[in-house]
């Protein structure tokens, strides 16, 4: 049976002109996916018009509220002892994201309850992957 957490979050993005604009984020875990994690953007604040969904490794997240982390387009530091910054790179530029790290916490704790820490299947994991680098090749 496949599980999946939503937890909307409060996101700041911060500008070029260092304001804070307020940008509605739903965080994503699914059972079928153990290794990641989701960041889902709603379709009317993305360039394209359409939702957009960052993907990357649970693992990041959890050591990205500890000390800087990442390598890429996520980068994941905490910020003081309430904020945490997500900094995403993609080819149309970079957003720097400020999160607030218990809602953070939170949902990383959910996620270890559904598949803990080490017990991931990574074979099915692996598969997929696989299947949607190749696809089409």
């Amino acid at each position: 049976m496949t599980v999946t957490l939503e937890q909307p979050a409060r996101v700041l993005l911060v500008t070029a002109e260092d304001r804070e604009l307020p940008v509605p984020t739903t965080l994503r875990y699914t059972s079928d996916d153990p290794l990641a994690v989701h960041l889902d953007f709603p379709a009317d604040i993305s360039l394209s018009g359409s939702m957009v969904t960052w993907t990357f490794a649970r693992e990041l997240l959890d050591e990205g509220l500890r000390e800087p982390a990442g390598t890429g387009d996520v980068h994941i530091w905490p910020c003081g002892r309430t904020r945490t910054v997500v900094e995403l790179h993609s080819p149309h530029g970079m957003a720097l994201l400020r999160f607030d790290t218990a809602a953070l916490r939170r949902f990383l704790v959910r996620t270890f309850a559904v598949v803990g820490s080490g017990s991931e299947p990574v074979g099915r994991a692996v598969d997929r992957g696989l299947t949607a680098l190749f696809d089409g090749v």
